[in-house]
């Protein structure tokens, strides 16, 4: 597996793991009918923001990352990332491969910590990769999440000082 920066050419093989990982409903905080447009403009980072994809030998894209700054200004030291894996793809590492580079990323970058906003709750197998890593859940807003399912759900925030 490779991780590189995304081109405007990776869209058409984002989009459809973007698309049906947002139709779920179960794990983002995004319009569940989003159009491709939309989904493009607010995934498809620009500098000094980034967009990365995860590939295999193929150039098949498995996965992708974004990454950025959690807050301007005196917020800027923060970082902040989001991931999706194709479902296809998922169980076999691609995930934890992109939380490292992102971790990696904000090393580099000069950042003093990374910081999820909304991770969703009922969202296990992200809480216990990030868990993995060294993030911590250092609050919850009770019921921030309508999930499709299990109802109103919380939404953590993650951290971990770099």
């Amino acid at each position: 597996m490779i991780i590189r920066e995304a081109t405007p050419e990776d869209w058409p093989a984002i989009w459809p793991f973007f698309q049906a990982v947002v139709a779920a409903g179960e794990t983002f905080p995004y319009p569940l009918d989003m159009p491709s447009e939309l989904g493009r403009e607010w995934w498809m980072k620009t500098a000094p923001d980034r967009t990365v994809v995860a590939v295999d030998e193929d150039g098949t894209v498995l996965g992708t990352a974004t990454m950025n700054r959690n807050r301007p200004g005196n917020g800027g030291h923060v970082a902040s990332a989001s991931y999706l894996v194709d479902p296809a793809h998922q169980g076999k590492g691609v995930g934890r491969a992109l939380v490292e580079y992102t971790l990696g990323w904000a090393r580099a970058a000069g950042f003093r910590a990374m910081q999820f906003n909304a991770v969703v709750a009922n969202n296990h197998h992200a809480v216990a990769l990030y868990r993995s890593l060294g993030f911590e859940v250092v609050g919850t807003v009770p019921e921030a999440f309508h999930h499709p399912v299990d109802g109103y759900v919380g939404l953590h925030v993650m951290y971990r000082p770099l």
